[in-house]
């Protein structure tokens, strides 16, 4: 069995698309696609040509499952978990999210459809971690907060995951991920749970507001929202949270300020081995901006797999999140990493 490189647990959905960056509810032409936020994640590594896998459930006989599953297997993405009975129309399926583009000064606008979700009755026993974890091994597991406050018993697989991880050696990356609406009345019990997989965690991502809201740090007074404050605060933030989780290795979050639908400033910037690394804010175009913080990880992610110097990361994350935009899925799907380094470096001509 070949190791993996990098895994993770996730609830998949499909997300539809209205065409030709029309708003919700406007056309009547949508395009479907296979996502989930942790599942981007694992795109970069995967079309680049590591061994990576999701773990997750499925609806047994729905042609949706079938969808997800043949769109995971044309991304390059191995995947496991077992198929749960329908429970006719009112049981579980998989979320549908509903999402356009936007398109100048109208921004873009998401209606999340998760009744029902399947994905939120993933629980610990549904793998065989002492297989995946002890016999085939693990290089990266990489834990989103979306996933781990869905449920009770997400919450539970993402702290099994986080515990293993520690305990055989592979490293964890955990994406704060902050969502008000998941936390409405869990407040106290998903904060202790984010904390003890912070502990464990030596990558840890997200801005002020994750940090303060997700796992009680204390951090700066709200200043203003342009792109020197964000780092200013993160910086303020991250000073606090070192004492908090002093095994964490390395702390990053982009950076955006939004011009209009079609354009953003995009920079990032990262702690790592108590150093500080900034890709500086640069003007990039954007088709869809969905995914790119989602492909800022997997790049970094994918350069810390292959080993690279902490700048070299920093700037290969930027890339992947720039590249993100530039597609209507939400991820990146680099080529070569050759194309990743003509997007930081500016070099959009043409390879023939």
């Amino acid at each position: 069995m070949s190791r993996i490189q990098l895994l993770t647990a996730t609830s998949m959905g499909v997300r539809i698309t209205p065409a030709d960056r029309q708003p919700t509810g406007i056309g009547n032409l949508y395009t479907m696609q296979a996502t989930s936020a942790e599942s981007n994640v694992l795109n970069v590594a995967a079309s680049l040509g590591m061994n990576t896998r999701v773990l997750t459930r499925f609806v047994a006989g729905s042609p949706i499952a079938s969808f997800i599953k043949g769109e995971l297997r044309r991304r390059n993405i191995h995947y496991e978990g077992p198929e749960i009975e329908p429970d006719g129309p009112w049981g579980v399926r998989h979320q549908f999210n509903i999402a356009d583009s936007g398109y100048g000064m109208r921004g873009p606008r998401v209606y999340n459809d998760r009744a029902g979700e399947v994905g939120r009755t993933i629980a610990p026993q549904d793998f065989d971690l002492n297989r995946i974890f002890r016999e085939e091994g693990v290089d990266i597991v990489h834990i989103s907060g979306l996933f781990a406050s869905m449920s009770e018993s997400t919450g539970e697989t993402c702290l099994r995951l986080a515990e293993l991880a520690r305990e055989t050696g592979a490293r964890l990356s955990f994406d704060l991920n902050y969502r008000a609406s998941f936390w409405k009345g869990r407040q106290q019990a998903l904060r202790d749970i984010f904390t003890r997989i912070a502990e464990r965690a030596d990558i840890l991502i997200g801005n002020e507001e994750d940090f303060q809201l997700a796992l009680g740090i204390e951090g700066p007074e709200a200043g203003g929202n342009g792109l020197s404050d964000q780092v200013d605060a993160f910086k303020a933030m991250i000073a606090n949270a070192r004492q908090r989780f002093p095994q964490v290795s390395t702390c990053a979050t982009t950076l955006r300020e939004v011009v209009d639908a079609n354009e953003h400033l995009w920079g990032a910037i990262m702690l790592d081995q108590g150093h500080w690394y900034y890709a500086e804010p640069r003007a990039i175009r954007v088709l869809d901006r969905i995914g790119g913080g989602d492909g800022f990880v997997a790049g970094l992610l994918y350069a810390k797999l292959r080993g690279w110097s902490a700048e070299d990361c920093l700037h290969f994350g930027w890339a992947t999140g720039a590249m993100a935009v530039t597609m209507l899925e939400d991820y990146a799907t680099p080529a070569d990493e050759a194309q990743v380094w003509n997007v930081w470096k500016g070099n959009a001509r043409i390879v023939r």
